[in-house]
């Protein structure tokens, strides 16, 4: 599959396909500790993310796949077995076509695309220093296109594990899934589920889902992680309007 961790379309044994992101990737281990407790702030927050899973790559099945390698600067380096965290492919891979991009008579037509405004509550919460990434299909038996929002492995600042704000950071390039916006009302839903329903006991639950080696068994960096995010989630509003206040205007109907 395209982009910088290098993931690997894999079918497994529930009968589903997963993109699956490995500990071996050239950005950053943590980016699987990253992806998994993005998933779950996102499903919380009623976000369209796909479904997640721990996907287990046994030694069998890399032993016998040429193509289960990472693309290094020079040469290949043969993928390791273990667990992996695997994003569920929306539908089958021959049947369903995916989009990562939409013209914008066709992106007016997206059946959630107010739920833009909600990815963005949750990359300017979690800092997600790369922009928005969403891909775009149609459910079986439907006419118009819906949006899942992939790729959180950005957020936290990748590996870093820190918060280095910026006002344009987690903004979709295309202006027009903003054009609801009028105000940060109109961030609202997301807001209040927010500052009202993440809490300690929510975020830790989550922790102890994480595989401890996907944040290399550093258990105290990542209840540090937790606390800064918890303790961020009433600045959320604050970076929302300087992203409004910046040169792109990414929000043009803002009174």
């Amino acid at each position: 599959m395209r982009g910088g961790a290098q993931p690997q379309l894999m079918r497994c044994d529930d009968g589903g396909y997963y993109v699956v992101k490995f500990l071996d990737n050239p950005q950053h281990p943590r980016v699987l500790a990253n992806e998994w407790l993005a998933w779950q702030l996102a499903s919380k927050l009623g976000l369209p993310v796909p479904h997640a899973m721990v996907v287990q790559v046994p030694e069998q099945l890399v032993e016998r796949s040429e193509d289960l390698v990472i693309q290094l600067a020079r040469g290949r380096k043969k993928l390791r077995s273990g667990a992996y965290f695997g994003s569920r492919y929306p539908g089958e891979p021959a049947d369903t076509a995916v989009y990562d991009f939409l013209p914008d008579e066709l992106l007016a037509e997206v059946e959630n695309l107010e739920d833009f405004l909600g990815m963005l509550v949750l990359d300017k919460w979690t800092c997600n220093t790369n922009g928005r990434q969403a891909i775009f299909y149609r459910r079986q038996g439907g006419s118009r296109y819906s949006a899942l929002m992939i790729d959180q492995g950005f957020c936290f600042n990748a590996g870093e594990w820190n918060f280095p704000d910026a006002p344009l950071r987690g903004l979709y390039a295309r202006a027009r899934v903003y054009q609801s916006v009028t105000g940060i009302a109109s961030f609202e839903p997301w807001l209040h589920r927010l500052e009202n329903q993440i809490n300690e006991s929510v975020l830790d639950k989550i922790a102890k889902e994480i595989p401890p080696e996907w944040y290399n068994f550093d258990q105290d960096a990542l209840y540090q992680l937790l606390e800064r995010l918890l303790a961020r989630r009433r600045r959320v509003r604050d970076l929302i309007v300087a992203a409004k206040d910046t040169y792109r205007q990414p929000f043009p109907n803002w009174k």
